[in-house]
């Protein structure tokens, strides 16, 4: 898979002004940052949308002399936003999730005002318990967008989440805790998410036979992200596989069709154990 941008009509000229490395560095950074800026007034346009819950609905049983042709079930998605955010940042994923078999995609919104991972982490258990009553199912993935894949990881490894979350994807998640933005530490959510706190450090500790499997993805030009690397899962206990987005920050990561293809193969893939470790270095969007 490929990341790409759109042209710019001064790209030639650019290139002829600068060395070529720096130019190219520079011109991916433009890109991406030109990206982020479309993305972030889109999404200001939709924000209003998603401020407030959506509606619970039951999966409509087929008619009874309706011919049943054999499918494999896929269980339930789970869709956690990022810090001050809501459910309309994942417009496009869920339309291809839909488009692709997901016929059962469900978001969570959290308030604002969160101050606890914890908190949050006990609201997201409960909304999956209802999920797997009115639908049946025994498990459910989660894709959480940065403080999302947080909350989803601290429910996996402290809650017992699991014994219900199959597959957790997390997208720009700072794993390992972000330095960025030193004032934003007026909110406790945000020292929350500091290297070294304590809610990190509880997800450092020892999680044996924990069933679900990590996939992380990773953006090289991550604002929100420093040390870059911070947004890969590094535990020895846990299944996961880090994969690299090449060229776009950390707005696009929910929003970009070939991040949304990386995503879908995430998801579908029901390998465990060996076979995934194997492929853990097979997948870079790029």
């Amino acid at each position: 898979m490929k990341v790409t941008g759109a042209a710019l009509p001064f790209l030639p000229l650019y290139r002829r002004l600068l060395p070529s490395r720096l130019a190219g560095l520079s011109l991916a950074l433009l890109k991406a940052t030109a990206l982020e800026i479309a993305i972030l007034a889109g999404h200001l346009l939709l924000y209003p949308s998603g401020i407030t819950q959506e509606r619970r609905t039951t999966p409509a049983l087929p008619p009874p002399d309706a011919t049943q042709l054999p499918t494999e079930t896929k269980p339930p998605v789970v869709l956690l936003h990022g810090f001050i955010d809501n459910r309309s940042v994942f417009v496009l994923l869920r339309r291809s999730l839909a488009q692709h078999g997901r016929h059962q995609v469900e978001s969570l919104n959290y308030s604002p005002l969160t101050c606890d991972i914890r908190t949050a982490a006990e609201l997201l258990g409960r909304h999956i318990e209802g999920i797997c009553e009115r639908t049946g199912s025994r498990q459910v993935d989660v894709v959480g967008h940065s403080l999302g894949g947080l909350i989803a990881r601290y429910y996996v490894q402290r809650l017992g989440g699991d014994r219900r979350v199959r597959t957790l994807v997390t997208l720009g998640t700072p794993h390992s805790g972000t330095r960025v933005v030193p004032l934003a530490n007026a909110h406790p959510i945000v020292r929350q998410m500091r290297p070294g706190s304590p809610i990190l450090e509880e997800l450092a500790r020892p999680a044996p036979g924990c069933r679900t499997r990590f996939v992380s993805f990773w953006s090289d030009l991550d604002h929100l992200m420093d040390p870059l690397e911070t947004a890969c899962v590094d535990h020895p206990d846990l299944l996961a596989q880090n994969v690299r987005v090449s060229g776009v920050g950390h707005l696009a990561l929910p929003v970009h069709p070939a991040v949304a293809t990386g995503i879908r193969q995430a998801l579908d893939t029901t390998g465990t154990g060996a076979e995934t470790a194997a492929k853990a270095d097979g997948l870079t969007v790029a």
